[in-house]
């Protein structure tokens, strides 16, 4: 299966929301012609309404692909719709957190190809990753397609099983939300040694930003980039000694957070 296989049978986008909307961008983008691809939103932006896409119309009778981006707790109400699809050679694609593979399987029928993704927020500016599972029916040219659409925003990998699937919503799923505390709080820490609020945080978001693409970037691993910059005895250490305290710093309260972000996508996904 193709982007010609798009083209020729359709793509269907349930929910067009931030995230929709960003993968949308990016496939237009990419050469897939709008009239390939048919949108179901209640509320469409005026960006969408623009884009020459079919708009809250009846479905293609056999698209290649469904991808699903409505938030979970609408999902109930969706997918029923969109049963009459299932069982066939239609590929079900989720980026809806905490929804396994065996309640789609439920919904659609065990015999649907359907896979599981989980994207990030920085997904809106072509710098998310996303992990993907897919099910027995789910072969690898299902699987490379899915890698297709969702390179559009970012990064894919692919997982071996759906249980790492908890871990990776708690680490790069909500993951962005930690990151942007920290600029809050690097932020708030500068301000309370004096700086300005508006120049504080404009110094704790260019350098988390920016220490962001160096990691990225670098050939050198995280591990390696602290010790770069730390010098003995300088300030960084000092800082260092609190936040890697074993007991209070950063080790034990990152393993607290994520495990609690795990054990969350445990009860959605039940």
């Amino acid at each position: 299966m193709t982007f010609d296989d798009l083209a020729e049978r359709g793509l269907v986008l349930l929910g067009c929301g931030k995230m929709g909307s960003a993968m949308l961008q990016g496939w237009l983008k990419q050469g897939l012609p709008p009239q390939s691809v048919w949108v179901q939103e209640p509320r469409p932006s005026d960006w969408l309404q623009a884009q020459g896409v079919h708009l809250n119309e009846g479905l293609p009778a056999s698209p290649a692909v469904v991808l699903i981006a409505v938030k979970p707790q609408m999902m109930q109400d969706a997918l029923p719709a969109l049963s009459a699809l299932g069982g066939g050679g239609t590929v079900f694609l989720s980026v809806a957190a905490g929804i396994s593979i065996a309640r789609y399987e439920a919904l659609l029928g065990s015999g649907t190809p359907v896979i599981r993704a989980m994207p990030n927020t920085p997904a809106a500016v072509g710098r998310g990753i996303t992990a993907l599972i897919g099910n027995a029916h789910a072969d690898n040219a299902a699987l490379t397609l899915a890698e297709a659409l969702l390179s559009a925003v970012g990064q894919v990998v692919r997982l071996e099983h759906e249980g790492q699937m908890d871990a990776v919503t708690a680490v790069s799923g909500s993951g962005p939300a930690y990151v942007f505390h920290l600029i809050e709080t690097l932020a708030a820490a500068g301000e309370a040694e004096g700086l300005p609020p508006d120049l504080s945080l404009h110094l704790a978001r260019a350098t988390v930003a920016g220490a962001g693409v160096l990691a990225e970037e670098a050939g050198a691993g995280p591990a390696q980039l602290r010790e770069n910059v730390t010098s003995p005895a300088g300030t960084t250490a000092a800082a260092l000694a609190v936040l890697m305290d074993e007991a209070q710093g950063f080790p034990a309260l990152l393993r607290r957070a994520v495990q609690a972000a795990a054990a969350r996508s445990r009860e959605l996904g039940q």
